[in-house]
């Protein structure tokens, strides 16, 4: 049995490796996926949820620059290395954009940077505020490759940083989906009787309700903010995986192997887990890469209605909601950006889902 299972893996995985489409989706979920994990390495701007305000510079159109004075407070910020790798760091500095700059005397002498052509407010420090006077490396050109957005935030560390909660609560629902559809699809579809009918009639009143209001009401229960959002998710899409498991044990259940296991004196338990479920894992794989998609849709439209991640946290759908207005105002790439994102990712998992289906399907 195990020697014919590693045969058809590794058919399927041959199958696979020559879809062109999934192969290519699956490398964009991995690049998507490390550079969500390892967003605060890859962002220009590694402040807590990339939220280092510059209103001066709201709005500002990609590849704009600025020179940019960083007045050190003194403070000595106590993290450690995995904190500000994963979690960011905290920025006691004061980020100053100026339009230029002048010492004398020991004095720095700058403007502040205004918008619209404004000339800026001019103000002075002492040199010696500086550890060892050194003003050159506090003040440096910066360059914000995809802008702004209306608070002055680097655009681009917004994007990396808000791929986590898009990126994250595909598995995390898919996870929970899992652990509920098969729980319940195995006990509706290897007892039958009262017990089906019970768990059929559950999943039919679930599956009668919208989806995006059942996760309004029950983040609305939950409260609102990150982890309510992603368990919310999860508890509405597991009765497509327990309609899937139903199904296939109910035509399993009749096997041959099955009585064999029965006849052996086997659990019930055991012959569920143990040679059931292994041999309706292709259409498993299927339909948990397409919960992935329908996730990442769903997290998206939360965000977008205000009941998601919270501010400052970054979200692509939360993005899209705080510039869809820049669509008709000249700036359109502030909304275009973070949706062509979520249409990447949702696009990526969705052909990974075709790939996969093809390369499980026995008949080819």
């Amino acid at each position: 049995m195990s020697k014919e299972n590693n045969s058809l893996s590794s058919l399927a995985l041959q199958k696979f490796k020559k879809n062109f489409w999934g192969v290519f989706s699956m490398g964009i979920i991995t690049c998507i996926g490390l550079m969500s994990i390892f967003a605060y390495v890859f962002a220009p701007d590694a402040s807590k949820n990339a939220n280092q305000m510059h209103l001066s510079i709201h709005s500002k159109s990609p590849g704009f620059e600025v020179l940019m004075l960083t007045i050190p407070s003194g403070i000595v910020s106590e993290e450690n290395l995995f904190s500000k790798l994963f979690f960011g760091k905290n920025n006691t500095d004061t980020e100053i954009p100026i339009q230029s700059y002048d010492v004398n005397n020991g004095i720095l002498t700058y403007v502040e940077y205004a918008s619209d052509g404004l000339q800026g407010q001019e103000k002075q420090i002492v040199v010696s505020r500086f550890p060892n006077s050194n003003y050159e490396r506090y003040i440096e050109s910066r360059g914000f490759v995809f802008g702004t957005d209306k608070y002055g935030r680097d655009y681009l560390s917004r994007i990396l940083i808000g791929s986590r909660i898009s990126f994250f609560i595909g598995f995390v629902a898919v996870f929970i989906s899992l652990i509920v559809g098969l729980l319940m699809g195995s006990l509706a579809g290897y007892y039958g009787g009262k017990i089906d009918a019970f768990i059929m009639w559950i999943i039919n009143i679930t599956w009668s309700i919208p989806t995006l209001l059942l996760v309004i009401a029950i983040t609305l229960a939950l409260g609102k903010g990150f982890w309510q959002v992603f368990i919310a998710v999860g508890l509405t899409m597991w009765v497509e995986v327990a309609r899937v498991v139903r199904g296939q044990i109910i035509s399993a259940k009749e096997m041959q192997y099955v009585t064999a296991a029965r006849a052996l004196g086997y659990n019930d338990y055991r012959i569920i887990t143990k040679h059931i479920l292994p041999n309706i894992f292709g259409p498993l794989i299927v339909i948990s890469a397409a919960n992935f998609a329908a996730a990442i849709l769903i997290e998206s439209g939360l965000s977008f209605l205000g009941i998601g991640a919270q501010p400052p946290m970054a979200s692509w759908g939360a993005m899209i909601k705080d510039h869809y207005n820049y669509i008709i105002l000249g700036k359109p790439y502030l909304a275009l950006i973070p949706g062509f994102c979520i249409m990447l990712l949702v696009m990526a998992f969705m052909l990974v889902g075709n790939a996969l289906r093809d390369a499980l399907d026995v008949k080819t």
